[in-house]
């Protein structure tokens, strides 16, 4: 029986708006339960000894939705006691990952202080991929690249440090929840022989149970990397 290594599982975070019009709530109490269910998956990561999680939670598309001022007061309401629990805990090392152009002050404060307040964590790396977008990351690698042409391209690892994951491991897993097959412009680069699951349940209804269920169905793939 096969049993593949798993030291990093990448989600994107799908269906919060169709919760809330299944639920009969507003958007902002679903971005709320999406939010208590991050912190659920952190909890289970812990548990399951994940050591890598890296989350896509706002792309820079959404930024131009109507529906971002709920989103930011979740994080003004919500996310600080969220992070000050991390931080309490001593267990959860956060990187912020997009871009922090065009932020409200207050978010990027926020930022600020739950990165340097974990930098000694080490249990689980929670990357937040927070108004990001992979086109934007593929125009901030060129920019690095511009400022520092004698890097050797030649090397991958060289190249991999250009990228907002740095030279961690790829992720051996993808979960979109929602039900949509696409990958929606995340972290495409990190992306080349990950093991992708789309699933139809729509982010705030995800459990442990679903997790482990997908973790037992990687354990069963023969991973082969092209070859």
């Amino acid at each position: 029986m096969l049993s593949n290594k798993l030291d990093h599982i990448a989600l994107i975070l799908d269906g919060n708006k169709r919760w809330a019009k299944k639920n009969n709530l507003s958007l902002k109490k679903s971005y709320k339960k999406g939010l208590d269910n991050i912190n659920n998956l952190i909890n289970s990561s812990l548990y399951l000894k994940i050591k890598y999680l890296t989350l896509f939670t706002l792309s820079s598309e959404n930024l131009k939705r109507p529906s971002v001022k709920n989103i930011y007061q979740v994080i003004y309401d919500d996310f600080s006691f969220f992070f000050e629990n991390i931080i309490k805990e001593k267990k959860v090392k956060i990187n912020i990952i997009g871009s922090r152009n065009n932020l409200p002050n207050k978010i990027l404060k926020l930022i600020q202080h739950c990165e340097l307040e974990t930098k000694m964590n080490n249990e689980l790396y929670l990357n937040l991929a927070f108004n990001y977008g992979f086109k934007n990351e593929i125009k901030n690698v060129l920019e690095k690249f511009k400022i520092n042409s004698n890097i050797n391209i030649n090397n991958e690892k060289n190249i991999k440090k250009l990228f907002y994951l740095g030279d961690i491991p790829d992720p051996d897993i993808l979960i979109r929840t929602g039900g949509e097959k696409r990958l929606s412009n995340f972290i495409m680069y990190n992306l080349t022989y990950t093991e992708i699951f789309f699933i139809e349940k729509l982010w705030p209804d995800f459990s442990r149970k679903n997790l482990v269920d997908i973790i037992n169905s990687y354990k069963l793939i023969s991973r082969r990397y092209g070859l």
